[in-house]
């Protein structure tokens, strides 16, 4: 089950949902407009040999977390980073194997890691020097899911010949395991004493995943297909006790994703 941050309200929750719903309505139309326009000008069908029963794909994504919570607002609050510094590319793996002619079963792999150097905002050191450290953050999603083509993909003009459809939109869901590391070394304050020590604060775990998605698949040759997608990933996890006395770490935010995959 995802958890929601105390005192975030159903309209907050649903947002998500309804900008998703609103990138699917888009796609649906902007589908349309292609196939009208295919029946128009009625190229000469470019067939395979056989439909396809799935597709390996490969992502670039760039990773929008939420970045909510009271350990995000300590760490902007007393270092020198900011929620938006926890935006950082990523790099997808997909299989998807077809279940039926619109739906598909999808296993994602998502793997991001970012660092950076920080420093207190209100603190130096007794000679005049910044107290230095380094904050880094990897990020690992595997995720089980199903999509649904808004559109039917293709269609079979033999019982050899298959016409795969140029644009294709489509939506879904998914749920999977999210693993983080979150990791501080360097020089730090003691907030009783205000003494400054060196030490390594980790916090690593495994914790339940959800997401939504929308997103089209855009024939470029062949079985080769151009692939844009937004998803809005759900996760919230535990810390270690090297972060007690925080509600956790979210994990929660948008990702958008383009890269290429190949029918079989």
């Amino acid at each position: 089950m995802v958890r929601l941050s105390d005192g975030l309200s159903l309209r907050t929750a649903l947002r998500p949902v309804t900008r998703l719903a609103s990138v699917s309505l888009l796609l649906t139309l902007f589908a349309a407009a292609a196939s009208a326009q295919g029946q128009v000008a009625s190229p000469k069908p470019d067939f395979l040999f056989g439909e396809p029963h799935g597709w390996v794909a490969v992502r670039g994504t760039w990773l929008m977390p939420r970045a909510g919570g009271d350990l995000f607002g300590f760490l902007s609050d007393q270092l020198t980073i900011e929620r938006t510094d926890f935006r950082t590319p990523a790099v997808v793996g997909q299989i998807g194997f077809a279940v039926s002619r619109q739906f598909s079963v999808t296993a994602d792999l998502e793997v991001s890691e970012q660092r950076h150097g920080t420093e207190y905002r209100h603190f130096i050191d007794n000679f005049g020097q910044p107290i230095n450290q380094s904050t880094s953050l990897s990020q690992t999603n595997v995720v089980i899911g199903l999509r649904y083509s808004l559109v039917d993909p293709g269609r079979s003009i033999s019982r050899l010949a298959y016409v795969p459809r140029t644009f294709i939109p489509y939506v879904g869901a998914g749920v999977g395991m999210y693993h983080y590391e979150l990791l501080q070394t360097g020089d730090f304050v003691d907030a009783r004493t205000l003494n400054v020590f060196p030490d390594v604060f980790r916090s690593a775990e495994w914790t339940p995943s959800a997401q939504l998605l929308a997103g089209s698949d855009i024939r470029v040759w062949r079985v080769i297909f151009f692939d844009v997608e937004a998803r809005y990933v759900f996760a919230n996890g535990d810390l270690d006790s090297d972060f007690v006395g925080f509600n956790g770490i979210d994990l929660s935010g948008f990702r958008f994703s383009s890269g290429f995959h190949v029918a079989f």
